[in-house]
């Protein structure tokens, strides 16, 4: 879906609070769902397993190979796409790009305010531009859900150029603007995940980190009492 990482100085726009929480498994397991099913088709998340994927989800090897593996792979596979590069080449300008990395490279505000950023534009050649990240190569992967928006522009420049001002969305999806926000969080909370799973593994093993640094604590301080309780 970000068909591209670079990072662009033409780039638009404030980014919104994705609000995420990776701590949210049913969020997690809505955003694998629709990414795999609306994403998985052009961007690879090469250094994610579908193996490690129904770990740290709590999904079944049944679940994951019938609902979220579209291509073939086997159980213990990185999550690869089917499309060759040269149709995509040519469909795209360049292969779309692994995303395993994007949240870490973007950020997961960055993630959702593109994933609502995109507008109607017949100027390009997909037919849809994008306002945080203008010139965008790819059409709105989303827009059933979202519906079609179309840009608010300002007055022409000193160079005669007109800037994206807002987003007006003039046919309506199959989901409500609320639900629809919901649908760019677990797909950003899931990209997040998948840059970084062992942080999910981090922040359980954190409790109890610090339940025993309360412990050792409690400890040396009654060796500090037995050692000192005869010095005067």
């Amino acid at each position: 879906m970000l068909l591209t990482l670079s990072v662009s100085a033409a780039e638009g726009g404030d980014t919104l609070q994705a609000g995420n929480d990776l701590s949210d498994r049913a969020s997690l397991q809505r955003g694998a769902q629709l990414y795999m099913n609306n994403c998985s088709g052009c961007h690879s998340l090469k250094y994610l397993r579908y193996s490690r994927m129904a770990e740290d989800l709590g999904l079944t090897e049944e679940e994951v190979m019938t609902n979220l593996n579209f291509t073939g792979a086997k159980f213990g596979e990185q999550i690869l796409v089917s499309m060759p590069h040269d149709p995509a080449t040519k469909w795209f300008g360049k292969m779309p790009p692994d995303l395993s990395l994007i949240a870490r490279v973007r950020g997961s505000d960055w993630i959702y305010t593109y994933l609502k950023s995109f507008y109607l534009d017949e100027s390009r050649p997909v037919g849809w531009n994008n306002k945080l990240f203008p010139n965008a190569s790819m059409p709105n992967p989303l827009w059933q859900m979202q519906g079609m928006q179309h840009a608010e522009l300002s007055e022409p420049d000193a160079v005669g150029e007109r800037h994206v001002e807002g987003l007006t969305l003039a046919q309506p999806g199959s989901q409500t603007p609320a639900q629809f926000d919901q649908t760019a969080r677990d797909i950003t909370n899931f990209l997040e995940y998948a840059g970084e799973p062992a942080a999910l593994k981090r922040q359980s093993m954190g409790v109890w980190v610090i339940l025993f640094l309360v412990a050792l604590t409690f400890l040396a301080f009654l060796l500090k009492q037995e050692y000192w309780k005869d010095v005067h």
